[in-house]
């Protein structure tokens, strides 16, 4: 029995080396995005703090103990802090709303409205926000560019209040297809070099118009370039017409479905919140480092009574040529370089 204890202490400790970048049997997962080290001795790291599927928000500087090579770095020395990560990184969210003549008809115009306006409200705390409308035409119908100007977004909207479809059909997959386009075009532009990209749709039912196939739309989804974006899908209609429509292919990271009018509002709060949480698991550390020469290994550790558990994540860096003049400041931002980025888990 002895011997089996042993036996597994030590299968476990080796497994938590071999794992050592996110953290062994802690309930946090700590995840590394990008990370910079810059002369005299600056160093930044973005990373992603999570519980489980859950974001964990809102920690400060001190709630992080930094190790250099197994030794701990003292805050007075290192002057650690947490820069705004808008810093380093955009968040762009794209909303397509359905407008076609099922919708635009039945009086259902105005809570798609109200909802879309909440919606935005919310989101566009964090990220620019820009919205697009479709019908069964073949091009999208542009609401409201990616700004982060809530007036605007705002006066777009209202005129969605009067909105009547050319052609009353629904081309859902199309929409979805040049969604994505518009959503990477317009972060193609933004010279930041950590880019996120949401799209979430909004449609009562299936593609009615059939300009893009299911299995084109499959494709296109299934792109490259699109892999690191969040989906999410909301579905207000009946029953058979969000069947046929299989929108959980589209939100991949969070459907919302139900045939209750009412309750449209209701499922755009649950999408924003995950949006906001998605948002909000990303922390950017400054610190400068005590090292003046060669490799290190530098581990970021969650310590803090504010969430449960543990978690940390460790890298190398060179310290080569490292040391004042002139002095450190932990407050200037860095300039990751595009090549380094690694991308996060998705939320869920």
């Amino acid at each position: 029995m002895h011997f089996f204890s042993r036996t597994f202490f030590h299968l476990v400790a080796a497994l938590c080396l071999l794992t050592a970048s996110t953290g062994c049997g802690s309930a946090l997962t700590v995840t590394r995005v990008n990370s910079e080290e810059k002369k005299p001795n600056n160093v930044w790291v973005f990373f992603t703090v999570e519980k489980g599927d859950e974001p964990v928000a809102g920690l400060e500087a001190d709630d992080f103990k930094i190790y250099e090579d197994g030794e701990l770095v003292s805050r007075f020395e290192s002057q650690q802090t947490i820069q705004n990560p808008e810093v380093a990184a955009v968040m762009y969210t794209l909303l397509l709303l359905d407008v076609s003549g099922s919708i635009t008809d039945s009086g259902q115009i105005d809570p798609l409205v109200d909802s879309a306006q909440m919606f935005t409200e919310r989101v566009g705390k964090t990220q620019k926000v820009g919205v697009y409308a479709f019908d069964g035409s073949e091009k999208l119908h542009p609401v409201v560019p990616f700004t982060e100007t809530e007036g605007a977004v705002k006066g777009g909207l209202e005129g969605l209040r009067s909105f009547k479809p050319k052609d009353p059909s629904t081309n859902l997959h199309g929409a979805v297809v040049q969604g994505l386009q518009v959503l990477k075009e317009g972060l193609d532009k933004e010279k930041k070099p950590l880019k996120f990209g949401t799209l979430v749709v909004f449609s009562d039912g299936a593609d009615r118009a059939a300009r893009v196939s299911r299995e084109e739309l499959a494709e296109e989804l299934a792109k490259k370039e699109y892999e690191h974006f969040d989906r999410f899908a909301i579905g207000i209609g009946e029953p058979e017409e969000l069947a046929s429509a299989r929108l959980s292919e589209i939100g991949r990271d969070g459907t919302e479905e139900g045939n209750d009018q009412a309750k449209v509002k209701e499922a755009f709060e649950r999408i924003a919140s995950k949006i906001e949480a998605h948002s909000k698991r990303f922390y950017l550390l400054s610190y400068c480092t005590p090292a003046r020469k060669g490799q290190h290994v530098v581990r970021i550790e969650v310590d803090t009574d504010k969430v449960e558990g543990k978690g940390f994540l460790e890298y190398t860096f060179d310290a080569d040529g490292f040391g004042p003049p002139p002095h450190c400041d932990p407050e200037r931002k860095p300039t990751f370089k595009l090549d380094a980025v690694e991308q996060p888990e998705k939320a869920k």
